[in-house]
């Protein structure tokens, strides 16, 4: 007897799935850490995300708002949102700032940090990490401040392997690491966030339950993906396979708001990414998102954000990019 439930589960992992493809990174810094003896680094915020992985030895984690936790060889840690914290070679140690840390440069993006006497007892993968339009990822503003893998990942068998050849590109230190560590990162963080999502089973109502929705997840999907094709409900309900009075009621009860407002908010949310971000014109963010005219577009976005397009846009481009700030 065919299980229909196990096929809106594959459903669901499907709409997520293509959600996740959209998470990559844009840059990143790596840094092999070699550390021995007594250590501690305090890692004050910034505006990028941290990625952590344990090579070999063990440390300890004061993650944000949170106490010590003691992290082993094949942890994974990921701060999507950039937060506070410290690694440390025990529990409440001595704290020395990341920037008093005496790293070195070797290459494009790649740094070395050795710190103590004698064999290094922990090896570290450090990373800071940017992703391709941060506005673009509702996963990145619904996750908490840090999110931890244990030894590779029980619930994923195939996250072992990919964190044993990331270790390996740590302790091996040959050229091009950065640009394997960034596809590795690709592939982990993806990974670590969808065990996470996956994880969220008790959420009834929000985003994380849109997008498991076996009908209101292909049309959340196809409005992240293609916002600016000139949606409709009806077309979104046929998206959805669903009629137009269940599909609008559904995405409402999910979402808290109809399927229109939605569209139409997640576009502003774009468009403000990218104005100040990406720093495009207002007649290029009104093509991208299919108005019909700058004018049209200028009108939403104040009705929605508060100011018009060019007046946010001036305001980036006053203002320097963070790597200067």
């Amino acid at each position: 007897m065919h299980d229909r439930s196990s096929d809106r589960e594959g459903l669901a992992r499907d709409t997520l799935s293509e959600v996740l493809q959209d998470l990559r990174i844009a840059n990143g810094t790596y840094a092999r850490c070699g550390l021995s003896g007594a250590w501690g680094i305090d890692f004050a915020a910034q505006g990028q995300a941290r990625f952590h992985f344990v090579a070999a030895g063990h440390c300890w984690l004061r993650g944000p708002k949170r106490g010590w936790t003691e992290l082993h060889a094949g942890d994974v840690v990921l701060l999507p949102h950039g937060k506070g914290h410290a690694l440390a070679s025990k529990a409440r140690g001595r704290l020395t700032p990341l920037e008093k840390m005496p790293i070195q440069a070797v290459g494009e993006r790649t740094f070395q940090m050795q710190a103590g006497h004698g064999a290094a007892q922990t090896i570290l993968a450090c990373c800071s990490i940017d992703f391709e339009q941060p506005a673009a990822h509702p996963l990145l503003e619904l996750m908490p401040p840090m999110l931890l893998v244990r030894g590779g990942g029980a619930q994923d068998a195939t996250l072992s392997p990919i964190l044993e050849a990331m270790a390996a590109e740590v302790l091996a230190r040959r050229v091009g690491a950065a640009t394997i560590m960034t596809r590795l990162a690709d592939v982990v963080i993806a990974r670590v966030v969808r065990a996470w999502a996956e994880s969220r089973t008790e959420d009834t109502r929000g985003w994380l339950a849109a997008i498991r929705d076996p009908q209101i997840g292909r049309a959340l999907a196809a409005i992240h993906q293609r916002p600016g094709e000139p949606w409709t409900v009806e077309s979104l309900a046929d998206v959805a396979k669903a009629s137009r009075s269940v599909f609008s009621e559904r995405f409402t009860a999910l979402l808290g708001v109809p399927p229109a407002r939605y569209l139409t908010q997640w576009r502003m949310h774009l468009a403000s990414g990218w104005l100040r971000g990406e720093r495009v014109t207002v007649a290029e963010a009104a093509m991208r998102l299919g108005y019909d005219s700058e004018a049209a577009f200028s009108r939403a976005f104040k009705r929605f954000v508060g100011v018009p397009p060019s007046a946010l846009r001036r305001e980036a481009a006053a203002s320097p990019p963070h790597w200067l700030q």
